[in-house]
């Protein structure tokens, strides 16, 4: 197999003024946690279980693993971000030391990899599920390289696997996306122009990844999920380590725009200093 499996995060860039373990942290523990609704949706849809060998790309932290082990499923992780992977890990396998499979507590199995995995499933068995729990469809070129991924994917799922594709809902259900725009905005006062800025989402965004992966659509579905934060600082620190603002930063300096994501949250802030903002999400099942 190629290494086309794990998809490269278009703006990781190392020399960018936040630290990556700082970062990671802050999805893990802030922003990460937003999108469990959708995670619980799907995995409801689908009556995941303790039949489900699932294989997450772009696993992040791991959280949509440990809502599938907590089902029963054994789940396979993939990512290539290591800062985020480190964290999955102490969260699955808290028990292992580097790469292992050993029994979750709430009884699935779990594996990580910041490439390619060599094999199946559970006792090498095909998966039966794969899922991209990293919404595409809010930044210019952000479904780049998932085909690829999907593709490779696909040879170690058994014949008529479930896949499982997420994308941002329609701009005026998402609250977040004027938010979203300030990082398009900063991004693009560079010279030349940075990729990666906000645009608006198509209808067919995940439609059009899965027939380019060779994919069948056998269903969809909508999910809200609403960002809530005990602060604004908070809000700022979960939505920068989305990496959908990394271009921005480039462009211009991280204090910046934290600044002007604050300022955008404004109208998002509740009498008690919370902030919430209302977003809804969409999924797409597919069949290989």
């Amino acid at each position: 197999m190629t290494r086309t499996l794990v998809r490269n995060h278009r703006d990781a860039d190392p020399s960018a003024p936040a630290d990556a373990g700082t970062r990671a942290r802050d999805w893990a523990e802030i922003q990460e946690r937003m999108l469990a609704p959708l995670y619980e949706a799907v995995y409801d849809r689908l009556e995941v279980g303790p039949a489900t060998r699932m294989l997450s790309l772009g696993c992040g932290s791991g959280l949509a693993m440990l809502v599938a082990a907590a089902r029963g499923a054994h789940v396979t992780g993939v990512d290539s971000d290591r800062e985020r992977l480190a964290l999955a890990r102490e969260r699955l396998l808290p028990d292992a030391d580097g790469e292992g499979a050993p029994a979750h507590p709430a009884g699935g199995r779990a594996r990580l990899h910041d490439s390619d995995p060599a094999t199946g499933g559970a006792e090498g068995a095909p998966y039966n599920l794969i899922t991209v729990f990293e919404p595409i469809g809010c930044a210019a070129g952000d479904s780049e390289g998932l085909a690829p991924a999907l593709r490779s994917a696909v040879p170690l799922a058994a014949r008529g696997a479930t896949v499982v594709l997420t994308g941002w809902g329609p701009p005026e259900r998402c609250a977040t996306a004027p938010v979203l725009r300030v990082a398009a905005r900063l991004a693009e006062s560079a010279r030349p122009p940075r990729p990666g800025g906000w645009r608006p989402t198509l209808r067919d965004d995940l439609e059009e990844v899965a027939a380019r992966a060779g994919l069948k659509p056998d269903g969809s579905g909508r999910v809200s999920c609403p960002f809530g934060y005990a602060d604004p600082d908070s809000a700022v620190r979960g939505l920068l380590s989305t990496g959908l603002f990394d271009a921005a930063v480039r462009a211009t300096d991280r204090s910046q725009v934290e600044k002007e994501v604050a300022e955008a949250l404004h109208p998002y802030r509740r009498p008690d200093g919370t902030v919430w903002m209302p977003n809804v999400f969409r999924y797409l099942v597919c069949t290989t």
